[in-house]
């Protein structure tokens, strides 16, 4: 028998032994594939649900405990008279504000910040986050402008008007809500969530300021 007659069955073996071999690696990868995807839809079903749930418990506890707050005449007062004072600013005008802001709250004077941190409507909000038994970590209150009206805790910035929080809540019109990404503080070990909403003219119906509340989601499940 020819060498190269011994070499073509060895050949031929050796491909089929490759293709078996081949078949074999592509159908356990095949079934680690499904086996992932079977655990990982259920995961990600269940992940859905959960924010789904988290989503209108915080819808809930908004609709119930801060329907009456901003209704508050006080705060309604309060809204229209600085929309009265900033309805004109230019937005270099805006952004100057924003920035005395920040800077005031490396400092001991403070004139922008008591404006907003002192007075009857900011005791109003403070009173709220009070009562709330730890639910609330944070309320503020913004004008049409975006500019802080009143807040129970100083902010880190000044005018809101580029943030989702006043742009899905006030620029969506009278009905207008945003609830906020779930965001876990390692400092406190909980996890909170921001809902904004607009506060309209109860007479007119019309929009004229907004209101985020910051809810601790741990409490309210």
């Amino acid at each position: 028998m020819r060498p190269d007659s011994l070499c073509f069955p060895l050949m031929s073996r050796t491909r089929h032994s490759l293709l078996r071999l081949s078949f074999r690696g592509y159908a356990i990868l095949s079934a680690a594939l499904l086996l992932w995807v079977g655990g990982l839809l259920p995961a990600m079903a269940s992940e859905s649900g959960d924010k789904t749930r988290v989503e209108e418990a915080l819808r809930s506890y908004f609709e119930t405990e801060m329907a009456d707050l901003i209704k508050e005449s006080l705060l309604l007062v309060a809204l229209r008279e600085q929309n009265a004072r900033t309805a004109e600013l230019s937005d270099a005008e805006i952004l100057d504000l924003d920035q005395q802001w920040r800077e005031q709250l490396q400092q001991e004077e403070q004139p922008l910040l008591d404006t907003v941190l002192k007075g009857r409507p900011a005791e109003l909000l403070l009173n709220k986050v009070a009562m709330a038994g730890g639910e609330i970590s944070e309320l503020f209150v913004m004008d049409a402008r975006g500019l802080n009206v009143a807040s129970a805790t100083a902010t880190s910035d000044y005018w809101q008007g580029d943030e989702a929080k006043f742009q899905k809540s006030f620029g969506q019109g009278a009905n207008g809500m945003e609830i906020g990404e779930i965001e876990f503080d390692p400092s406190t070990g909980v996890s909170q969530a921001q809902v904004s909403a607009t506060i309209t003219d109860p007479t007119s119906g019309e929009p004229i300021g907004a209101v985020t509340v910051g809810l601790v989601v741990d409490l309210l499940l």
